[in-house]
């Protein structure tokens, strides 16, 4: 059955199974395995394993393309960089994800790539600047700051002047948006949180439509010593079949959160485009305090989980200058919403108080 027959939802559960024989495991299973018998398309586990390719099925039809595990999301991000030519033109956010954002500023201060930085709700800034680029490189929502791209309006501009479209859509997940329906050459995700879900591993992906740069991707794969572990993809192909029901709960709690955190006396700005299962906060009172004050709510980097998560952004010496050093990330789980709000306000109300 082709991924365009169902609802996404059904075929998170249902793809990258074995097949439906007598005695044969529901699950793909683990393969520990370094090498295979000669013969086959994958002879050496840094080319692939069976969960990889589960996961990749899955993954893949749920973007509407080919997908590719990676060993962590900015191996996954370094293998589409790797693909750019010395002194390619690249538009990219301002204020990303971290880890992408300190490695183009390298690239460009190296030489090897061009690079201008815009906020990606400048619509008419990119829009400028797409004729002097030949990567455009979205990001959102944005982390942390939550902005919200007009994505179709970009990828279009972009494929019209022969831009290549990167759309890092790890906020928003399979579940909200699908930037290649919209003509985006690549989507990019960090498996590592909503994909996944629990916490446990490190992954990234890129899906394209492009056999030729899926097939490009692999090679960087290869030869970039970038393939996961058979585990990771067990699990994260385990964490990926819930991934419908979990964001449907983390989307209500952080609706419902951020309700009544919109008019809480200690929140002087709250960051939520109205959807989506992570926001921001800036607070009056003592933000490493509000995040070392909490019970149930996690103080610790990452996001996606099952477990609601909150962290001061600018503690970490790379965030971007843009972020302000009050700002809290909130990363809702599927807790019961009336437990995290105590949690979350008691810790707002103490540290506006010292």
């Amino acid at each position: 059955m082709d991924y365009a027959d169902i609802d996404p939802s059904t075929w998170v559960v249902s793809s990258g199974r074995p097949p439906a024989t007598a005695d044969n495991p529901v699950n793909e299973p683990i393969v520990p395995a370094s090498t295979f018998h000669a013969g086959g398309p994958t002879e050496y586990a840094r080319e692939g394993n069976p969960s990889a390719t589960a996961l990749e099925v899955a993954l893949g039809g749920l973007e509407c393309g080919n997908a590719i595990v990676f060993a962590s999301g900015m191996a996954a991000a370094n293998a589409l960089m790797d693909l750019w030519p010395v002194g390619a033109r690249v538009l990219a956010a301002n204020t990303a994800y971290t880890g992408v954002a300190v490695r183009l500023r390298e690239l460009d201060s190296r030489g090897h790539i061009h690079l201008t930085t815009c906020e990606v709700i400048d619509s008419d800034f990119i829009l400028s600047q797409l004729t002097k680029s030949d990567i455009l490189w979205l990001e959102s929502p944005t982390n942390p700051l939550l902005e919200v791209a007009d994505l179709e309006l970009l990828i279009s501009h972009a494929a019209a002047h022969g831009v290549t479209s990167i759309v890092d859509s790890t906020f928003a997940s399979p579940v909200r948006q699908n930037p290649l329906k919209l003509g985006a050459d690549f989507v990019l995700h960090s498996v590592t949180k909503i994909l996944s879900g629990h916490s446990d591993l490190l992954m990234g992906a890129v899906v394209t439509k492009s056999e030729d740069d899926w097939a490009k991707l692999q090679t960087r794969r290869v030869l970039l010593g970038a393939m996961p572990s058979a585990f990771d993809c067990y699990l994260a192909l385990r964490g990926l079949r819930t991934l419908f029901v979990r964001y449907e709960k983390s989307e209500a709690n952080a609706i419902e959160l951020t309700s009544q955190l919109e008019t809480h006396p200690a929140v002087s700005r709250l960051r939520y485009p109205g959807w989506g299962t992570i926001a921001a906060i800036e607070v009056v009172g003592n933000a490493d305090l509000v995040c070392e004050s909490t019970a149930l709510w996690t103080y610790a980097t990452s996001l996606g989980g099952v477990e609601s998560l909150l962290e001061r952004r600018r503690r970490w010496p790379l965030e971007s200058e843009t972020v302000p050093e009050n700002l809290i990330r909130l990363s809702f789980g599927i807790e019961n919403p009336a437990d995290l709000w105590l949690d979350l306000d008691q810790a707002l109300r103490n540290s506006n108080q010292r």
